[in-house]
C-alpha cells in the first residue's frame, strides 16, 4: 500500500468505539459522509487484540496482533486505503500502561504464572515479588475467584486440564487459566502409572536445575504432546487427571499441593484490595500495570504501532491514562523520538504533522508540561471551561442551599472528595497504599535519625498526603520537583498537617524529603537511592487513581448541587467563571498547545453533552427548580419505601434522578406518552436505558450500595421507584410535570448545545466529535453512551454540498456560504430532530477546512459587547494576515428566549 500521499494537517476529529458490532469495515463506507462533514482524521479506540467481547479495546490480550474481531490487518487496510482516497488520516488510541490479565488469551500473563521470577516476562508487570507476606515469596497473587479459595476447591469449581495439542497442564476456574509448571508436571505425569510417562515425569522434574529451563521445558513438551497423540497415552493421563479430582478428598488435596507449588498463590477477588503484589489500572482485578519504562517492554508493547506508523497507516496517537506511567515526561520524549526517527523526520521534540496527544486531567491551576514533546491533552479541560461558562454565578448560592436542605449530604464537595479519598484508600487501593508505607519504612531503618518511625505512622501520614492531594499527581524525578509540583505537594503537606497530630509532624517532613523534596541526583548511587526512586514512583503512581476513584467514581454520584458541575476532568467546587476568563484560557491554549483537542463529549464522560448543556439552564432558573423539586418530592411520596426505619430512595438519591430526567429526558417523548397508562415503546426505552444508569449510580457512590457489596434489597427499592414513577398511573402526575419541566428548559440547553459546539470549533484548538454527536447527545454513563448509533440517519441528514446563495463577507474578501431563509426556518421549526447542530458543524468545519491557517496560528481576539443584553453574549474575532472570522454567541440565555420565540 503507497504512503506517498500524507493526510492534510488535523482540522477535526471524531471519536469511533470499534467493537464486535462496528468493525473497522462498518467504518469504510462512512468515510465519505465524514468527509463531507469536514472531519480529517478518525480517532479510533484501541485496535490491539483484546479480550473477547471487549466493547471498548482497553484490555489488550495481545499488542502484536489488530483485533480480529475488527476485522483484523485486513479490515484496518481497507479503512486506510479508504481515508487515504478522501485526503484523511488516522489517529489511534493506544494503552501503554496495562493490559488484561486473567482469562486465558494474554500469552505473557500466562507465562508469567507458568515460570514466575524466570519468565522472560516477569519484568514486563509492575510486580513485587518479594512480598510483604511470608507465605507469598516469589509468588504472584492470582485473585480471579469467585470466593474463597477453600470453598471453591471443596465446590469443584477448579479443574485440572490437559492440553494435548501444546503438551501442558493448566488448572481452570471458568475462563480463568492457570498454568502449571513444567517442572510440577512431574508430580500428574508419575500418577499415570506408564512407564513411558513415568520417564518424562523425570525429564520434567529435572528442569529445576536447567540453565536454560524454559527452552528444555519446550522440548519436552513437543515430546509430551507426540506421546498424548497415541490412544494408551492419553487414556493413561486422562486416569491421571482423576487424581487430581477435587471432588474427592483424596484428588483435592492432590490439587491443592500441585497449586500451591506454582509460582502463583489462587485466592478470592475480595483479597486483592489488602495483598495484591503486582500494579493494577485503578481497582480492576483484570488490569496488569505495565513497566512501559523498561527498554523491552517499550519496543515489544509498541511493535505493531510502530509498523503501521512506518507504513503510513497512522497518522497521529492518543496515549491512555499517561498519568499511570512511571515517568510520564520520559515515555512521551522517547516516544516522540521514536516515532520522528521512523518517519525521518528531523529530532524537533513537536510534530504537527503527527499528533500524540495524552488523557490527562488538569485541574484549575495545574498547566501541561511544555516539555513532554506532545501536541496536548485530549481536551477534558476544555469541556470543563465551557461548561463553567454556561453556568450563571447567581445560581450557585441558591442550589447549594437547596441541596444542603433537602439531600442530607455536605453541600462542599471538597469534603466529598476527602471523605471518598480516604475510603478508597483504606479499601480498594489498601494494597497500593501499603506498598509506598512498607518502602517508606524500609527508607527509615536505613538512617539512625528515622529508625524510630513506625508503619502505622507512616501510613496515617501518607493516607492524608493523598487524601489532601489537589492534583491528579506530580512529576519529580531525578532533578526533584519542579516549581509547579512544589506547589501542590505544599498544599497537600498543609492539608495534612491541619487533620495529623502535632507528633506526626516530623514525618510529613521526612516524607517531603523522600518523596521528592531531594533531588536523586544528589544522592549517592546504592540501595537507599534506588528504594527512594521506587517509593516515589509508587507514591505518584497512586494518587492518580486514587483521585479518580474518588472524584469520578464515588464522589460525582454523591453529590448533586447540579450535575453538570459532575464530570471528567470537572471540580463541582467551581461553578462558573467569567467570559474574560474563558477568554484568557483560550489564550494561553494558543499560545502553549494550539493543537490541544477540544472535546465536549467521550468515551468516558457522566453525562452527554447535551445533558450537560440543558442542566446548566437550570443555574439561571434556581428558585424555579427549586419550588418544583420540593413538588416533585412531596408527589413522590407513594411510591417510596420503608426498609429497616429508612425510605428509599433516600432524598439524594431521588434528586440526583430527578436531575437525571430533566437532562436526558428525550425531545421525541412527548408529554402524552408520560400519561397513563404507559405502554409506548418509547417510555420502556428510556427506562431501560436509566435501569443500569441508576444502578451503577446506586454502587458507584458507596453509601447505600457498592459493587463489592451490593445492597440488594435498596436497589430493588429504588429501581422500583424509578419504574413506578416512569409508567404507573398513581405517578401520573408527578411524571407529567417532570415532562413539562424538561420541556420547559430544553430550547435555552438546545441554544446552549449549539452554542458549546461553536465554541468548540472556533476556539484555539482541534475540535473533536464524539461519535453520533452531530445530533443531539442525550447519553447517561456507559454502557449507555456507547449505544449504537444510527449512522444512517445522520448520512441522510446532512446537505449533499453547501449550495446556498455566496454572500460577500467583506472582512474575509472571501466568499462564504448561507443557507437560504426557508431552509434556515425549516431547520428552526425542526430543532428537535438534531440536523440544526449537524448544520452547524458542517458549516463551521467547512470554514475551517477553507481556512486553516486562520483557526490554527489566527490569534484570539476578545471583542468588547455593549448593550442591554451585553452580559449574556460572548464574542471573539480570529484573525490571521489581514483576515478575520467574528464569532457571537449567547451565553445565560434564558431571559432572551420567551415564550414567543421558544420553538
Amino acid at each position: 500500500m503507497s504512503t506517498s500521499s500524507m493526510p492534510a494537517a488535523v482540522n477535526a476529529t471524531i471519536r469511533l468505539q470499534f467493537h464486535k458490532d462496528f468493525t473497522l469495515r462498518d467504518a469504510v463506507p462512512l468515510i465519505s459522509y465524514f468527509q463531507r462533514l469536514g472531519i480529517s482524521h478518525i480517532y479510533a479506540s484501541p485496535l490491539l487484540k483484546a479480550r473477547a467481547g471487549s466493547m471498548h479495546g482497553y484490555d489488550v490480550v495481545d499488542p502484536t496482533r489488530i483485533n480480529p474481531e475488527l476485522g483484523g490487518e485486513e479490515a484496518l487496510q481497507q479503512l486506510v486505503e479508504e481515508l487515504h482516497k478522501h485526503d484523511m488520516g488516522l489517529i489511534v488510541d493506544i494503552v501503554s500502561n496495562h493490559m488484561a490479565v486473567g482469562g486465558h488469551a494474554n500469552p505473557w500473563w500466562l507465562d508469567v504464572m507458568e515460570w514466575g521470577p524466570v519468565s522472560p516476562y516477569a519484568d514486563f508487570f509492575d510486580i513485587e515479588w518479594q512480598s510483604q507476606d511470608p507465605l507469598m515469596q516469589g509468588q504472584l497473587l492470582v485473585p480471579f475467584l469467585r470466593t474463597d479459595y477453600a470453598e471453591v476447591l471443596s465446590c469443584g469449581e477448579i479443574k485440572l486440564h490437559f492440553d494435548a495439542s501444546a503438551g501442558s497442564f493448566y488448572a481452570a476456574h471458568y475462563d480463568h487459566h492457570f498454568p502449571i509448571s513444567p517442572p510440577a508436571y512431574a508430580a500428574v505425569l508419575r500418577a499415570a502409572g506408564n512407564s513411558a510417562l513415568s520417564e518424562l515425569a523425570h525429564s520434567f522434574e529435572t528442569l529445576n536445575t536447567s540453565a536454560d529451563i524454559w527452552h528444555q521445558a519446550t522440548g519436552l513438551r513437543r515430546r509430551l504432546a507426540g506421546q498424548a497423540a497415541r490412544a494408551d497415552i492419553r487414556a493413561a493421563i486422562d486416569q491421571a487427571l482423576t487424581e487430581f479430582n477435587p471432588e474427592t478428598d483424596h484428588g483435592r488435596e492432590n490439587l491443592h499441593q500441585l497449586l500451591e507449588s506454582q509460582h502463583y498463590r489462587l485466592a478470592s477477588w475480595r483479597t486483592a484490595a489488602d495483598d495484591i503484589n503486582w500494579r493494577r489500572f485503578f481497582d480492576i482485578n483484570e488490569l496488569g500495570g505495565l513497566r512501559v519504562e523498561n527498554p523491552r517492554v517499550f519496543e515489544a508493547l509498541h511493535a505493531r504501532i510502530f509498523e503501521l506508523i512506518e507504513r503510513g497507516w497512522i497518522d497521529g496517537l492518543r496515549i491512555d491514562h499517561i498519568d499511570g506511567l512511571a515517568d510520564p515526561r520520559a515515555y512521551c520524549r522517547k516516544l516522540r523520538r521514536r516515532i520522528n526517527s521512523l518517519l525521518q523526520r528531523p529530532m524537533q521534540m513537536s510534530d504537527k504533522r503527527f499528533p500524540i496527544f495524552v488523557e490527562k486531567i488538569l485541574a484549575a491551576d495545574e498547566q501541561l508540561p511544555e516539555d513532554w514533546g506532545i501536541n496536548g491533552t485530549t481536551g477534558y479541560e476544555f469541556m470543563n471551561q465551557v461548561s463553567l461558562l454556561q453556568h450563571d454565578p447567581q445560581g450557585q448560592q441558591p442550589l447549594i442551599a437547596l441541596w444542603s436542605e433537602l439531600s442530607g449530604r455536605p453541600a462542599d464537595f471538597t469534603e466529598e472528595v476527602y471523605e471518598a479519598r480516604r475510603l478508597v484508600l483504606a479499601g480498594s487501593l489498601a494494597a497500593d497504599l501499603e506498598t509506598v508505607a512498607a518502602g517508606s519504612l524500609q527508607l527509615a531503618r536505613e538512617n539512625l535519625e528515622t529508625r524510630d518511625l513506625t508503619l502505622g505512622s507512616i501510613r496515617r501520614a501518607v493516607t492524608e498526603l493523598i487524601a489532601h492531594f489537589p492534583v491528579y499527581r506530580t512529576y519529580a524525578g531525578a532533578c526533584g520537583r519542579s516549581t509547579t509540583d512544589e506547589m501542590f505537594f505544599t498544599q497537600a503537606m498543609d492539608g495534612a498537617r491541619q487533620v495529623l497530630s502535632e507528633a506526626d509532624w516530623p514525618i510529613l517532613q521526612q516524607l517531603d524529603c523522600w518523596l521528592g523534596g531531594e533531588a536523586l541526583k544528589n544522592l549517592p548511587r546504592g540501595e537507599e537511592r534506588d528504594l527512594r526512586r521506587k517509593v516515589l514512583v509508587r507514591f505518584q503512581q497512586l494518587t492518580s487513581p486514587a483521585a479518580a476513584k474518588a472524584v469520578e467514581d464515588t464522589a460525582f454520584y454523591r453529590s448533586a448541587v447540579l450535575l453538570s458541575r459532575s464530570d471528567v476532568g470537572f471540580d463541582p467546587q467551581h461553578f462558573s467563571v467569567s467570559t474574560q476568563t474563558f477568554h484568557e484560557q483560550c489564550r494561553q491554549r494558543l499560545q502553549r498547545f494550539p493543537d490541544n483537542l477540544l472535546t465536549t463529549a467521550t468515551h468516558d464522560n457522566k453525562r452527554g453533552e447535551d445533558v450537560r448543556a440543558r442542566l446548566a439552564v437550570i443555574s439561571e432558573r434556581a428558585e424555579w427548580y427549586a419550588d418544583h423539586l420540593r413538588h416533585w418530592l412531596t408527589l413522590a411520596a407513594p411510591l417510596r419505601q420503608l426498609l429497616d426505619e429508612h425510605i428509599a430512595p433516600e432524598p439524594a438519591d431521588e434528586i440526583i434522578l430527578y436531575q437525571t430526567l430533566l437532562g436526558s429526558w428525550p425531545l421525541d417523548l412527548h408529554e402524552q406518552d408520560s400519561g397513563d397508562p404507559v405502554t409506548t415503546q418509547a417510555i420502556q426505552d428510556y427506562l431501560q436505558r436509566l435501569t443500569p444508569w441508576q444502578e451503577k449510580a446506586l454502587r458507584e457512590a458507596k453509601l447505600k450500595s457498592s459493587w463489592s457489596a451490593p445492597n440488594l434489597p435498596y436497589e430493588t427499592a429504588c429501581r422500583e421507584f424509578l419504574t413506578a414513577l416512569l409508567t404507573s398511573k398513581k405517578a401520573t402526575e408527578l411524571r407529567r410535570s417532570l415532562a413539562a419541566a424538561a420541556a420547559s428548559i430544553a430550547p435555552a440547553g438546545a441554544v446552549n448545545s449549539l452554542s458549546q459546539c461553536l465554541l468548540r470549533m472556533t476556539v484555539p484548538g482541534v475540535p473533536d466529535l464524539y461519535q453520533g454527536d452531530e445530533f443531539w447527545d442525550f447519553n447517561l454513563v456507559d454502557p449507555d453512551n456507547r449505544r449504537p448509533v444510527d449512522f444512517g440517519l445522520r448520512v441522510a441528514g446532512l446537505a449533499p454540498a453547501l449550495d446556498g446563495p455566496v454572500v460577500e463577507n467583506p472582512a474575509l474578501e472571501k466568499p462564504v456560504l448561507e443557507k437560504p431563509a426557508t431552509e434556515r426556518q425549516e431547520l428552526l421549526e425542526n430543532w428537535r430532530d438534531g440536523r440544526i447542530k449537524q448544520t452547524l458543524i458542517q458549516r463551521i468545519l467547512a470554514l475551517r477546512c477553507a481556512q486553516p491557517q486562520l483557526f490554527k496560528q489566527g490569534d484570539y481576539l476578545p471583542l468588547q459587547v455593549d448593550g442591554k443584553h451585553a452580559d449574556r453574549v460572548i464574542a471573539f474575532a480570529r484573525h490571521y494576515q489581514g483576515e478575520y472570522v467574528v464569532v457571537v454567541t449567547a451565553v445565560h440565555c434564558v431571559p432572551l428566549l420567551d415564550d414567543q420565540h421558544i420553538p
